[in-house]
């Protein structure tokens, strides 16, 4: 099912915390494929240093995502996303 990007950022922020799959372009022109999920909190691996992020990653068009392999948060960039996978759903971004 072809898909907006705008329409995948805004399923992969519905999941509710589901396991995702998706595959983007990173910065360096490498593609990456990515199993994760949203709503995993830091606490849950290493205790809070009251630090954030010191910008707004919707201002640069990336999402965070726990990715569950590396047991890291990692940004995709939304604007280079090509493939979004949920509850056994494929869908390609336009």
């Amino acid at each position: 099912m072809r898909i907006s990007k705008e329409e995948a950022r805004d399923i992969i922020k519905g999941s509710g915390g589901k396991f995702v799959s998706v595959k983007f372009v990173k910065k360096d022109g490498s593609v990456r494929d990515l199993n994760g999920r949203i709503g995993v909190y830091k606490s849950q691996y290493a205790p809070l240093k009251n630090v954030g992020l010191k910008y707004n990653p919707n201002d640069y068009g990336l999402m965070s995502i726990f990715d569950v392999q590396k047991k890291a948060y990692r940004m995709i960039n939304i604007e280079t996303l090509s493939q979004l996978k949920i509850d056994g759903e494929v869908y390609e971004t336009e």
